[in-house]
């Protein structure tokens, strides 16, 4: 009222005349409303258009989008789908105009640009005077059409590399042909190169309006190569086009559970539970037996997780698996070394530090490793005090007493009557408690099992003494004798 009363009025219209255009007013309202497209309608009718496009009805497909229009002119995809029918129906000259209020509506809209593109160079080629860009592109259209038609007849007979080598003529005159990309990528797939397949696909993503199959493919692509979360990002841009599709959902459920199980396993190793871990590992096998990745991921984490909680006989046969599925994996080597030390097998140890160098020789954990090895095995030369006392590198201060309780009392000199015996058996005594005394003090047996022994006179700077070896500072033994004194168990 407000709008059209007092406007008419000002303007010295009379009451009447300015009645008449209030109802005008109120009419055109009311009418929009009757005869107005909702929004569910408009949906319905694009709906029912791709239906009957994709089952090749064209004429009943087109009707829906002539709806579609009129209910809402500012889709821009509205009309390059009445555009898409139009082409098909062989009317380049109808889709035109639908194609151009596509691009005023989106101006980056490249699929409508490209169509428009083609058709737009046709009209010039038709053209009784065709201008120096038309012949051009002519020549070049030419040649496209013979590269496609070559590339085909190479990619049926089974030449994939010939395939390849055609397409990228043809990638190079049209870049933004997805037609060509997803072929070179299917040849890339049969070669045994999925990386390059990935870059082909990409771009088709955007090059194709609801191109779910690409990014479909690309989840898989990802997936056997193990970047699983990448996967994930993909297939979910395939559900966001389409929540039902069957194939995407179905792949989508299959990664998250993994994708799920890979994360709670890491998180368990970072947090010290690597028994934990070592369960979800196995759930990862369970999850996805086929794709030889996961396998070979799971394998090298068990391996690492058993050298942690210091189980070295499975450790060793985890690793040794893991290592023949993948013998180039430094991280493989260098647990199974550490599972070697673990068993005081320190050539071993050495052998595959030394060739996990190889793999990656800047690994400053492979460096130090390899270090340390070396200096075990020399160390294990000379005396090793594990194996004087019957222990594992893993025994507690507790076993390690008991230990040396158990022998001190087998090899007391005072249990042997001749000479000869006795000297053996104060050489014994002598090292099973130098034995005892580093292994139940931390602090020498942490430098024990970096390699360094602190009763060798060698390795102490400033040392020299010859009763280094004997943890009360002097040799009961040495006067000879028949001296005799009561064992403390301590």
């Amino acid at each position: 009222y407000t709008v059209v009363m007092e406007p008419c009025r000002r303007a010295g219209l009379s009451g009447v005349l300015c009645s008449l255009s209030l109802l005008c007013v109120i009419l055109d309202i009311q009418l929009d409303g009757v005869f107005g497209e909702t929004q569910a309608e408009i949906e319905h009718h694009l709906e029912m258009g791709r239906k009957l496009l994709a089952a090749g009805q064209l004429a009943e497909a087109l009707s829906h989008y002539h709806s579609a229009v009129e209910g809402d002119s500012k889709n821009y995809l509205t009309f390059y789908k009445r555009a898409a029918v139009f082409l098909a129906m062989g009317k380049s000259k109808s889709a035109l105009p639908d194609l151009t209020k596509a691009i005023q509506l989106k101006p980056d809209f490249l699929a409508a640009r490209l169509q428009r593109g083609n058709i737009l160079l046709k009209q010039g080629i038709l053209n009784h005077s065709p201008t120096y860009e038309a012949q051009n592109q002519l020549m070049k259209a030419n040649e496209l059409e013979e590269l496609q038609e070559e590339a085909q007849a190479a990619y049926h007979q089974g030449d994939y590399s010939t395939t390849i080598t055609v397409l990228e003529r043809v990638i190079e005159i049209s870049p933004w042909d997805p037609e060509s990309r997803e072929l070179r990528a299917e040849c890339y797939i049969r070669m045994g190169d999925p990386q390059k397949a990935i870059q082909d696909l990409t771009p088709t993503t955007r090059l194709r309006n609801d191109n779910r199959a690409a990014f479909l493919k690309l989840g898989k692509l990802h997936y056997s190569l193990g970047d699983h979360h990448e996967s994930l990002n993909n297939v979910r841009e395939c559900l966001k086009l389409d929540q039902d599709d069957k194939e995407c959902f179905s792949h989508y459920k299959q990664v998250k559970k993994l994708s799920k199980q890979l994360d709670s396993a890491e998180e368990l190793i970072e947090e010290g539970r690597h028994q934990e871990a070592i369960e979800k590992y196995e759930s990862v096998m369970q999850t996805e037996p086929n794709v030889p990745y996961y396998t070979n991921l799971a394998k090298e984490r068990i391996c690492f997780c058993l050298v942690k909680i210091k189980s070295a006989t499975e450790a060793i046969d985890v690793c040794s698996e893991a290592h023949q599925r993948d013998p180039r994996n430094a991280n493989v080597l260098r647990d199974r070394a550490e599972a070697y030390i673990l068993n005081q097998d320190y050539e071993k140890a050495v052998e595959d530090y030394q060739e996990a160098r190889e793999f990656d020789g800047d690994s400053n954990d492979i460096k130090e490793g390899l270090d340390r090895a070396q200096r075990l095995l020399k160390q294990s030369r000379k005396r090793d005090y594990y194996k004087i006392l019957g222990v594992s590198r893993s025994a507690n201060k507790q076993e390690i007493t008991k230990a040396y309780r158990k022998l001190a009392q087998q090899w007391h000199p005072d249990n042997f009557q001749s000479e000869a015996e006795k000297k053996e058996a104060e050489k014994k005594f002598i090292d099973i408690a130098s034995a005892k005394e580093v292994l139940t003090d931390p602090e020498m047996r942490q430098k024990f099992d970096a390699g360094e022994d602190p009763l060798d006179p060698e390795s102490q700077q400033g040392g020299g003494g010859g009763q280094q070896g004997w943890p009360f500072h002097f040799n009961p033994f040495e006067s000879g004798g028949s001296f005799h004194f009561k064992f403390q168990y301590n």
